[in-house]
C-alpha cells in the first residue's frame, strides 16, 4: 500500500437523509483512486457499518482507535455521542444533534493535526434548529465559529459535461433575501474577493481574474435602480485593485455568468446566495462542490441537501461527494506544499 500523504475526516451528516449512503458510495471509489489519502469516517458505527454492508463490506469499517488498522485505508471514528439508527424517521432531532456533534469532532480533529481536513455530507437546518440550535445558520457558518476565524467565504464549483467551470464565492451566505442589502458589506465583498483569487492559487490556476456581480438589476442602472453598487460594490472592487488584484466589476448579474462561462474570467464573487447558485447548479448539479475559504483547514461539501424523499432506496447518486472529496484532497496538497 502506498503510504498516506493526509488523511481526511468524511463527516456522514444528517443520517436520515442521503449522506450516509453517499459517502460510502464515494468512499468505496476514492479508496482506489486515491492510493496516498486516508478516509476517517465521523459518525455512528451502526448506521456507518449498515451502509457499508449495502456496498458489499460485510466486515464493516475498521475502528480508527484501534493499532491493528493503521494500515487500513477507510476507518471509523465514532465519538459516540449518541446511539443511532439507520431507520430513524426523517429530521430526527436526535440525528440532527449527532450531524452537529460530528461537525465539532471534525473541526477539533483537524484543529489538532489529526486530519487535513473535513468532506462533510448533508445537513438539514431546519432539523437542527428544531433539535436546539436556534442560532445555527449552517455549516459554514459553524465551522468557521469552531476556528476561531470570520475572515471567510462560500466557494461554489461545478463543471458542466464540456468541462467548462464555473467558480462562485458568495459575499453573503445564508441570509434572507429582505436582508440582503443591510447585511452586505463593503468589508465581506472586499473578503470574497481576496479569499476567490487566494482560492485560485491553490487550485492551480494559470491566472486569477475575477468577477464581482451588482447586487441589483442592470447592476443598479448608476444609482436609479439601487446604489448598493456605487456606495459598497464598486469601492470593494477599487480596494483590491489597488492591492494588485485582477478583478473587475461591478457586472449586471443577468450578463455576466454568460461571460464567466465562456471563459473571459476565473471566478466571480456574487452577492448572495441564489445570485450564484441558480447558474452554478444549472450547468452543474450533480458535480457541484461547496468549499469553505478562510478556515485553517480544508473543509468541502456535497452541493445538494439531504433528499429526504429519496433516503434509504439506494439510488442516490455520489458524484458530489466523489468530487467533495477529490477536490479536498487536491487543496490539501496543495496547501501542505504551499507550507513547507
Amino acid at each position: 500500500m502506498t503510504n498516506p500523504v493526509l488523511t481526511l475526516g468524511v463527516l456522514l451528516g444528517d443520517v436520515t437523509g442521503i449522506g450516509p449512503e453517499v459517502a460510502l458510495k464515494a468512499l468505496a471509489s476514492a479508496a482506489g483512486e486515491m492510493e496516498d489519502t486516508r478516509f476517517v469516517v465521523i459518525g455512528d458505527s451502526a448506521v456507518a457499518n449498515y451502509y457499508a454492508g449495502l456496498l458489499g463490506l460485510e466486515s464493516g469499517l475498521p475502528p480508527a482507535a484501534d493499532p491493528g488498522n493503521a494500515d487500513a485505508r477507510v476507518v471509523l471514528h465514532d465519538p459516540g455521542t449518541a446511539a443511532l439508527s439507520p431507520d430513524l424517521p426523517h429530521g430526527d432531532p436526535t440525528a440532527a444533534r449527532a450531524a452537529v456533534d460530528w461537525l465539532r469532532e471534525g473541526a477539533r480533529m483537524s484543529m489538532a493535526g489529526e486530519l487535513a481536513g473535513i468532506v462533510t455530507a448533508p445537513v438539514s437546518k431546519e432539523a437542527i434548529i428544531n433539535a436546539g440550535f436556534p442560532k445555527f445558520i449552517g455549516q459554514t457558518e459553524f465551522l468557521s465559529e469552531c476556528a476561531g476565524v470570520f475572515r471567510t467565504a462560500m466557494m461554489l464549483l461545478g463543471a458542466d459535461d464540456r468541462g467548462r467551470w464555473l467558480r462562485v464565492a458568495l459575499a453573503t451566505t445564508h441570509v434572507p433575501i429582505k436582508d440582503v442589502a443591510r447585511t452586505l458589506t463593503a468589508t465581506g465583498i472586499t473578503q470574497a474577493i481576496e479569499l476567490a483569487g487566494e482560492a485560485c492559487g491553490l487550485l492551480g490556476l494559470s491566472r486569477r481574474r475575477i468577477a464581482v456581480c451588482g447586487l441589483n438589476p442592470h447592476a443598479g442602472e448608476g444609482g436609479k435602480l439601487g446604489t448598493e453598487e456605487i456606495k459598497l460594490i464598486a469601492p470593494a472592487v477599487m480596494e483590491c485593485r489597488a492591492k494588485g488584484l485582477d478583478v473587475h466589476g461591478p457586472f449586471p448579474a443577468d450578463t455576466l455568468f454568460y461571460e464567466v462561462f465562456k471563459g473571459d474570467y476565473d471566478a466571480v464573487v456574487a452577492m448572495y446566495h441564489d445570485q450564484g447558485l441558480v447558474p452554478l447548479k444549472m450547468i452543474g448539479f450533480e458535480s457541484g462542490v461547496n468549499w469553505t475559504l478562510g478556515l485553517p483547514f480544508v473543509r468541502t461539501s456535497p452541493d445538494h441537501g439531504t433528499a429526504y424523499n429519496i433516503a434509504g432506496q439506494g439510488v442516490a447518486n455520489p458524484s458530489s461527494m466523489m468530487a467533495a472529496l477529490r477536490l479536498a484532497r487536491q487543496v490539501a496538497i496543495a496547501r501542505q506544499n504551499h507550507f513547507l
